[in-house]
């Protein structure tokens, strides 16, 4: 039974325990990746398990899910765990019995162009039919033009099989099979029709690239181990993602973490306002009161708590270096900012001016970055990053903003181009500001190596490492207001 395979390569995919033992190992790694799994859900997977079909493995794989998983942004790393764990196949698939064969020329190599072609008509095609031998087509693909030699034995690639492919290349041919034998009329770029067939080709090619994938990390597992493709293969959970090495695709999924964040860590701070409604012992009143038993202070009198919204000034890089931790740090604080009485943001590349009002309520946050950086005065010089600079622009012209009752909050790498740090307005705004926190999303290790002038401002500032979401969780939490 292909679900729960009982043998395999290297022994890499038994369950000498059998489908209990199978799904135990499977919740092992998913938590190995971050993803939290109790008892209560793994007993819940098992019932699930018990009532399915077993061989049907899209049903197995939306069971699973819907019993072992918590948030909907954990479910590519959990496919990629699934796709390991419960594999569509063992060994080579399409091998025998297949409807078709790659296409050759005649010398016996394979015809790129007419796989090009083929391709282009299956993904035109949106038919069960279609999809099966799209299946089935991947799996010699992987198996012909992914393979090569390594010094573990044979293993598979998904960028030389993509490379020899070009699948990005077909979006045309996708698109004229998509519609059909459409006068040129109805093909005018501006076309809602049209736009709508080039957004499903995109969308199809985005997906056979995947099922290529996919195939490559059940060959690979097979031939290397489950074990290790778990270590390099399979998608990290968003707030897990690198800031400063995310992809496109990545950031688009931080983002989607933005409200779900924001509402865990108003709860947690709701929590902690709750625990502390009874307030302080009021030392003066309570030995006012055990005047009259005798100095024994036996009623404590707690002063009234009068929780207070600080305000929070946000000073950002916005160089291309950190843009993108940036723009989701802002995100959260925007989500935040009913936790604040007031809060104004500074952006600064190598001079300082400030954009809060490029973040009112309810504005599209892409569009407010987007507007604030062709609009706002953040470059002087030479367009690099200059901390020192920032610092003294921001005493000079926006000094009155910093008062007593502010957090204020630096996001950047501290990076400074070899420049003057100006240490002294650094320490002038901390000494002002009742807070003051700097989160930098580089590695500890990496504070104070090469142009990073971050080691010489943490001795002026508390410094925080927020190299990921989950990282800027912790750090803004504590943070908050209380």
């Amino acid at each position: 039974m292909a679900a729960a395979p009982t043998s395999g390569p290297g022994g890499t995919l038994r369950a000498p325990h059998g489908i209990p033992g199978h799904l135990v190992g499977f919740v092992e790694a998913l938590r190995r990746r971050g993803i939290p799994v109790g008892p209560s859900e793994t007993v819940d997977a098992g019932q699930v398990m018990s009532v399915i079909d077993l061989l049907d493995r899209e049903m197995l794989r939306e069971g699973l899910a819907c019993t072992l998983l918590r948030r909907p942004t954990h479910r590519p790393t959990f496919d990629a765990l699934f796709d390991l764990w419960f594999p569509a196949a063992i060994g080579r698939r399409g091998a025998e019995g297949a409807e078709f064969t790659l296409p050759r020329t005649p010398s016996g190599e394979i015809d790129l162009e007419a796989v090009r072609d083929l391709i282009a008509e299956l993904l035109a095609d949106d038919s069960p039919d279609a999809l099966a031998t799209t299946e089935m087509l991947t799996a010699q693909l992987v198996e012909e033009l992914g393979q090569y030699k390594s010094s573990n034995g044979p293993s598979f690639s998904a960028y030389q099989t993509l490379r020899d492919v070009s699948p990005e290349t077909l979006l045309t041919r996708i698109l004229e099979g998509l519609l059909g034998n459409a006068s040129s009329d109805d093909r005018d770029t501006g076309d809602y029709e049209t736009e709508v067939a080039r957004q499903t080709a995109a969308r199809r090619i985005a997906d056979f690239r995947a099922m290529i994938e996919r195939e490559t990390r059940r060959r690979t597992a097979e031939q290397l181990g489950r074990d290790r493709v778990e270590k390099y293969g399979v998608p990290k959970l968003a707030e897990e993602v690198d800031f400063l090495r995310a992809s496109d695709a990545e950031l688009v999924a931080l983002r989607r973490q933005v409200m779900p964040l924001a509402r865990l860590l108003a709860s947690r701070l709701a929590a902690r306002r709750r625990r502390s409604r009874a307030g302080a012992i009021d030392l003066r009143r309570t030995l006012r009161k055990s005047m009259s038993t005798g100095g024994v202070p036996i009623d404590l009198i707690n002063r009234k708590p009068r929780p207070a919204r600080p305000e929070l000034v946000v000073m950002c890089d916005v160089s291309g270096s950190v843009a993108g931790f940036s723009h989701f740090t802002l995100l959260l604080v925007h989500a935040l900012r009913e936790q604040f009485s007031r809060v104004r943001v500074f952006a600064f590349i190598d001079t300082t001016d400030e954009v809060t009002h490029h973040f009112a309520a309810g504005i599209d946050l892409g569009t407010a970055m987007s507007q604030m950086l062709r609009e706002a005065e953040l470059i002087t010089y030479d367009g690099h990053s200059d901390y020192g600079n920032a610092f003294a622009t921001f005493n000079e012209k926006h000094a009155h903003s910093l008062t007593s009752r502010s957090s204020l909050l630096i996001l950047g790498d501290g990076r400074n181009n070899y420049r003057n740090p100006n240490l002294d307005a650094l320490g002038h705004m901390v000494q002002v500001a009742r807070h003051a926190h700097w989160l930098n999303p580089e590695p500890r290790g990496q504070w104070g190596a090469g142009d990073s002038a971050a080691r010489v401002y943490a001795e002026a500032i508390t410094m925080h490492e927020c190299r990921s979401a989950k990282q800027l969780a912790e750090v803004v939490a504590a943070l908050l207001p209380v």
